[in-house]
């Protein structure tokens, strides 16, 4: 074969898309997913088909072949074609808010308040007992303020879509036209090139930098204080920690500069936590309570990191100062939507009745290395008749999600090698999985961290490590 008359020859014994759609053999498929859905799998299926005659890389009786086999192939394509690009996966890396990985997965509660109220029409702006329009905040502001009575402060919480976007409009509304001075130690970039000094200039106030970058002192936002002056601002360097010849005002000793010159403290802690890290032996990440406490007027912070919940930015302080940051036009265009509010709730709620373990995020951190290691050890002794070599190894998890960035907690890892496979084969086999399972490779090996495994997902687990083994 390979002249142009054999090429001619085998395209003419091509079927045509309208006789494939009448073959019996996909009668089944339009039925299922529609005629619209199969032609266009159709068409590439036949397609290709068509591109390896016309390379030559076909015979008479391959082309029969392939021919024979074109609803499997459509069949297949049609999967291909209508598979979610957005889909679960195991995650086995140990970083517990993994920012590639969706960060925080949501509580059971949350995931469950989201269908009641998705799948049916809700009370979102409407005051059912007035019986006229009302407040989507109320959902939430209500759960925030009773978790943030005990600082005695009236304060209140919006919501909008995320932390970066609380930034901007708390900024915008507070400082637009004027000055607002943060330590040069404090002018961070996090994930996605997010810069201070940058969403500083989209809201319209100027940055006035005040020390060095290791070292800020009390005097220097002091004595950096003009006419010009809307805000003063303290960023928490949540993703990475500044150690040696430094020096940083405490939030009081800010707070109280800011009394007495008539001036607000904005903070930005980022991650926002409600649960308190010291807990599972983690320090240097201030709870919101903490930062209320402290006096700051308003606080910004995400909703799917430590707090556990959906992607959101929640901005607490002072329900003057709230108040006006919700009368921004910037705020109907960064509002948040129904499922949003249905998760955070379900999330709050749970915080409320003190139900820590109830929200997955938590409860990781909350978990022990030997809770752990027991997992691993009847995973380990599923596969120990398999090619794989595994070991069970101390090792250590991480938060993520650029929160406490230097804590790690203890925890017991599988360990595999191969003969067989290197390391890398291993991983990527792995993420090959139905659901695709993400490890870690240290050292030439591939580890598996359980404390971010659901224990439900420890049988999907096992099993995929005895299919490495075929």
């Amino acid at each position: 074969m390979g002249t142009t008359t054999d090429k001619a020859e085998l395209l003419r014994k091509l079927p045509s898309i309208d006789a494939l759609l009448r073959s019996p053999d996909l009668h089944e498929a339009v039925a299922r997913e529609g005629q619209t859905a199969v032609t266009d799998a159709a068409r590439t299926a036949l397609a290709r088909l068509r591109e390896e005659v016309l390379a030559a890389r076909l015979d008479a009786a391959a082309v029969d072949l392939a021919i024979g086999g074109l609803a499997d192939a459509i069949e297949r394509q049609l999967r291909a074609n209508l598979a979610y690009s957005l889909r679960p996966v195991i995650n086995a890396t140990g970083v517990i808010l993994h920012t590639n990985l969706g960060r925080a997965p949501l509580a059971a509660a949350a995931l469950e308040h989201i269908r009641e109220v998705a799948g049916s029409y809700s009370n979102l702006e409407f005051d059912v007992a007035a019986g006229e329009r009302g407040k989507r905040d109320v959902h939430v502001d209500r759960l925030f303020a009773h978790l943030l009575s005990s600082t005695e402060r009236d304060v209140s919480t919006v919501v909008v879509n995320n932390n970066a976007a609380a930034v901007l409009i708390a900024l915008n509304t507070l400082a637009e036209g004027g000055e607002v001075i943060v330590s040069r130690g404090e002018l961070v970039e996090i994930g996605g090139s997010f810069r201070v000094p940058d969403v500083m200039a989209k809201s319209g106030a100027t940055l006035r930098e005040v020390g060095t970058t290791n070292r800020t002192r009390a005097a220097d936002y002091e004595n950096a204080i003009t006419e010009k002056t809307r805000l003063l601002m303290r960023v928490h360097r949540s993703n990475f920690e500044m150690v040696g010849f430094t020096e940083q005002p405490s939030l009081e000793e800010l707070v109280e500069i800011g009394r007495r010159r008539g001036i607000p403290v904005l903070e930005d802690v980022g991650s926002g936590a409600f649960f308190d890290l010291r807990n599972v032996n983690v320090h240097g990440e201030p709870t919101i309570l903490d930062s209320i406490r402290a006096g700051v007027d308003v606080v910004t912070y995400s909703g799917d990191k430590l707090l556990g919940g959906p992607q959101a930015g929640l901005i607490s302080g002072t329900r003057e100062l709230v108040a006006k940051i919700r009368k921004n036009p910037l705020f109907r265009a960064l509002r948040v939507d129904k499922l949003t509010y249905a998760a955070l709730e379900a999330t709050m709620r749970a915080y409320v009745k003190q139900d820590y373990d109830a929200i997955p995020a938590v409860r990781m951190m909350r978990l022990s290395a030997q809770e752990i290691g027991s997992r691993v050890e009847a995973i380990a002794k599923r596969i120990s008749a398999t090619s794989l070599a595994a070991k069970i190894v101390e090792s250590k998890s991480v938060i993520g999600g650029g929160a406490a960035p230097t804590a790690a907690l203890p925890t017991r890892a599988l360990a595999l090698t191969s003969s067989a496979m290197t390391a890398d084969d291993i991983a990527q086999r792995l993420r090959r999985n139905d659901p695709p399972i993400v490890a870690r490779v240290e050292e030439d090996r591939v580890l598996l961290d359980l404390r971010t495994v659901f224990p439900e997902q420890d049988e999907l687990l096992a099993q995929a490590l005895l299919a490495l083994n075929t």
